[in-house]
């Protein structure tokens, strides 16, 4: 399948999706695209940058969700063209993503609303690649049904992305299984690292356990995934979103590093 221009035949290196949770400036977004840039043409890895102009499932009201679908389009546009990068983001509604297409390579469908028909369709329509976050509550066998959606409305180009499981109160569980199940009902598979070690809900700020994002992506990196999605940021204790889960920008080289390493014994 060609995912943007990439090759996903099952033996290809995986590929990266990266960028901060949230569009907080302008500065911000640049900056952080040109290192990603510069780290991926670097290691050799198929790069798309990553960020939201809205997070509407925030936990609190008074919660930071970003500079809005105009102003956000505007700078991810910029961002893809001063750089010359495929763009990811969210979208999160039905009339939403016909401006989204304009932009993004990528749509992302987010977790909470990853078996609504009307946006599954409507994103489809557009043309682009849609990656869906498998929701917590879904088991990986469902994930064919949210695919057969999108053939069905000419969708050609697709992923789904795990991010683990509900697991009790405020804690999410990573099945290593969960990737195979999901591959093997030809669905390319990405590991979301980063909204994996969430501890959602518990207060007005979701909380999260950032050390084990490493440990995580190498046991994903082991299991064959096609694809790798981090939340990134300059200094994620200070970030406006996922502050507790957003992984540091300067040591993300050096864990690509090991989990190029990894893919490529597994994948030899």
């Amino acid at each position: 399948m060609d995912y943007c221009g990439y090759n996903l035949d099952g033996k290809q290196r995986f590929f990266l999706i990266a960028g901060p949770c949230v569009i907080e400036s302008r500065d911000m977004i640049f900056r952080n695209a040109e290192y990603l840039k510069q780290v991926t043409e670097r290691l050799g890895l198929f790069f798309i940058f990553k960020s939201s102009y809205d997070k509407a499932n925030r936990s609190s009201i008074s919660s930071f969700r970003g500079p809005g679908i105009d102003e956000g389009l505007k700078i991810l546009s910029d961002v893809k063209h001063e750089f010359d990068l495929k763009i990811l983001t969210d979208v999160h509604s039905p009339e939403e993503t016909s401006a989204v297409s304009e932009v993004a390579d990528v749509l992302q469908i987010p977790a909470f609303l990853c078996r609504q028909t009307d946006i599954l369709v409507s994103a489809a329509h557009t043309g682009k690649a849609i990656n869906v976050k498998k929701g917590q509550f879904l088991a990986p066998g469902d994930a064919g049904n949210i695919v057969e959606k999108l053939i069905s409305s000419g969708c050609k180009s697709y992923s789904v992305t795990e991010r683990g499981f509900s697991f009790g109160y405020n804690n999410l569980i990573v099945d290593m299984r969960s990737f195979d199940i999901i591959k093997s009902q030809n669905i390319p598979v990405i590991f979301d690292a980063t909204h994996s070690a969430q501890l959602p809900g518990g207060g007005a700020v979701t909380g999260g356990e950032r050390h084990f994002i490493p440990l995580l992506s190498r046991s994903a990196a082991a299991a064959g995934i096609d694809g790798l999605f981090m939340e990134v940021h300059h200094s994620p204790e200070q970030a406006l979103c996922d502050a507790s889960n957003q992984f540091y920008l300067n040591r993300t080289e050096e864990l690509l590093k090991t989990l190029i390493d990894i893919d490529n014994i597994v994948k030899s």
